[in-house]
């Protein structure tokens, strides 16, 4: 009788080329992802070593986090740094025939939105790429995960991997989200439950009736962000969402091949009886709009709560970890979060930065405008969801409510180009992390949806999204 088997071991096993022991196989990466600041040392490695890039074709690359996103045409990268890496990026492209989304290119974006969006992504591959939110690809059932630039050099040489197979996770949530909320208040609230180690070591599977009822780019919000809980990987099985949101994208599949890839991909899911090495159980009735009070994306809390207190955490790190991180926000404990005045609001990433997020946005801003003092900003992750958002008259929506309206890039996520906090500036962001310094040396960072971030602009405050009247969130 076969054994039961996980998503994620099927994926491991349909892609492994050699086992090398009962840890590790030899992983086969049927596309790998590149980006300007984590592979000039993989392209240095090989010309050192006299080797060429194996599978030229099976590689993507884009120029994404060091560009400037102020309204410009062409795009000039006028940061000497920056510059030096976008120029090594294309020369080492052009050298291996490698397709590269530049400065100026139409597809020109963040890689985990424009690798979907252009069909790329398909249930059932393996995806790499030196960037940690390669998790995202989990959503359309996906293998895909983060590396190292090693490891880069290793998947541009020989098209492979050295895989250390993860421990396996599910976590299941069942019921409607409430409203006013959405998957990016989820994944706030799973990490708040789990911790920044929860995940640690894991592919974590997503399952339930909340999860299903999600839209693909929900999806991709959901597993983008699990990685601040530590996973590995993330993955949902692929459904007829999945498949919807792959046959609009994939343009070079004809009928025929749709229909052999689509009897595959529906064998893509966890046996009945599979066993996890992990499991977690939620319920969706318990989430509310989330928003973080601290250093890290699991300090995080309701919107309508008050800011915790060192006697409510668990264990005297905690208590020590919650009292260093209140000292840098310069929050008090036991007050409400909800009502903390804002500076700047930055809507974007790979984590919300997709046409579903800044049409939420619109929808609640429209005929209203930002306060004042605050400078808001809307990054779209691509140039295809910029025009996209043309086109619709999102952006002309932003734009009369007051929002700076950017080209793509990661921008403020990470502070890596001239989109950046300044010391003591407090934000209301979409991204995923909320580090110190993050967003810029001595910025505030204030993780939330795009619905909670715009009542934010609109309000000059972190501002409970359902508070706000006569709008549908």
């Amino acid at each position: 009788m076969p054994i039961a088997t996980t998503f994620h071991k099927k994926l491991v096993d349909s892609h492994t080329v050699l086992r090398i022991d009962e840890q590790n196989v030899l992983l086969y990466v049927d596309l790998h992802l590149m980006n300007e600041y984590t592979s000039p040392q993989a392209f240095s490695g090989l010309a050192d070593k006299n080797r060429p890039v194996r599978r030229p074709n099976q590689q993507l690359a884009v120029v994404s986090h060091i560009i400037p996103t102020h309204a410009e045409s062409p795009r000039v990268i006028r940061d000497a740094a920056s510059l030096l890496q976008a120029n090594n990026l294309a020369r080492n492209c052009n050298q291996a025939g490698i397709r590269l989304f530049a400065a100026n290119d139409p597809l020109q974006g963040i890689e985990h939105i424009v690798a979907p969006e252009l069909g790329l992504i398909r249930p059932g591959m393996a995806v790499l790429c030196g960037d940690s939110h390669t998790t995202t690809y989990g959503a359309l059932g996906a293998l895909g995960f983060g590396i190292g630039t090693s490891e880069v050099e290793h998947v541009l040489a020989t098209q492979t991997l050295v895989y250390h197979v993860a421990r396996t996770m599910r976590i299941t949530v069942d019921g409607t989200l409430p409203y006013g909320t959405s998957s990016k208040d989820l994944i706030i609230w799973i990490i708040s439950q789990i911790g920044a180690q929860g995940a640690r070591g894991y592919a974590v599977e997503f399952a339930g009736s909340t999860v299903t009822s999600l839209s693909a780019e929900a999806r991709m919000t959901l597993c983008n962000m699990i990685v601040e809980a530590g996973a590995r990987a993330a993955l949902i099985a692929p459904d007829q969402t999945t498949f919807d949101y792959v046959r609009a994208h994939a343009k070079t599949l004809d009928d025929t091949a749709w229909c052999a890839a689509l009897a595959d991909w529906t064998q893509l899911k966890s046996d009945e009886d599979a066993t996890f090495d992990a499991e977690h159980r939620f319920n969706a009735s318990d989430i509310a709009p989330f928003v973080t009070w601290g250093t890290s994306p699991n300090q995080a809390m309701r919107v309508d709560a008050l800011v915790p207190d060192a006697a409510s955490q668990a264990t005297p790190e905690a208590a020590a970890a919650l009292r260093r991180a209140l000292d840098y926000t310069g929050l008090e404990s036991n007050q409400p979060i909800a009502g903390t005045p804002i500076d700047r609001v930055f809507i974007g990433s790979c984590t919300n930065g997709r046409i579903e997020d800044l049409r939420i946005v619109a929808g609640i801003v429209r005929g209203r405008k930002v306060a004042q003092g605050v400078r808001a900003m809307v990054v779209p992750g691509s140039g295809s969801v910029r025009r996209q958002a043309e086109a619709e008259g999102i952006a002309q929506t932003l734009k009369n409510a007051g929002f700076e309206w950017r080209e793509p890039g990661c921008s403020m996520c990470l502070a890596m180009n001239d989109d950046f906090l300044q010391a003591g500036e407090r934000c209301a962001s979409t991204t995923n992390r909320n580090f110190e310094g993050r967003q810029g040396r001595g910025g505030l960072t204030h993780l939330m949806s795009p619905a909670m971030a715009a009542a934010a602009a609109l309000t000059g405050k972190i501002t409970d999204v359902r508070t706000l009247e006569n709008r549908h969130v």
